[in-house]
């Protein structure tokens, strides 16, 4: 959960803020008014601002194929069922 600071207190031991927010630990300041800011570090901040791919850049960055592999899957209708008769005995 991190910790909570007054303005104050934060002002006074930046360097301890700073620290605890780079092991992963989001720190909270507060103001008279309530919570004002968190201090989170930098890698968190990138993984938070960074924007989700969309649909088509998501398909488009599926894995291609290996070289010579194109004919693996045949190209028939899949709701095409290859079963062969068997026979049944009911009695």
């Amino acid at each position: 959960m991190g910790s909570i600071w007054t303005l104050q207190d934060a002002k006074d031991s930046l360097a301890a803020v700073v620290e605890a927010a780079q092991k992963g630990e989001p720190q909270r300041v507060t103001t008279e008014g309530g919570e004002a800011v968190v201090v989170v570090s930098a890698h968190d901040y990138e993984l938070m601002s960074k924007r989700p791919k969309t649909f088509v850049e998501h398909i488009l960055g599926a894995p291609k194929l290996p070289e010579g592999c194109e004919d693996l899957f045949e190209k028939r209708n899949p709701m095409e069922l290859e079963l062969a008769p068997r026979e049944i005995d009911f009695d």
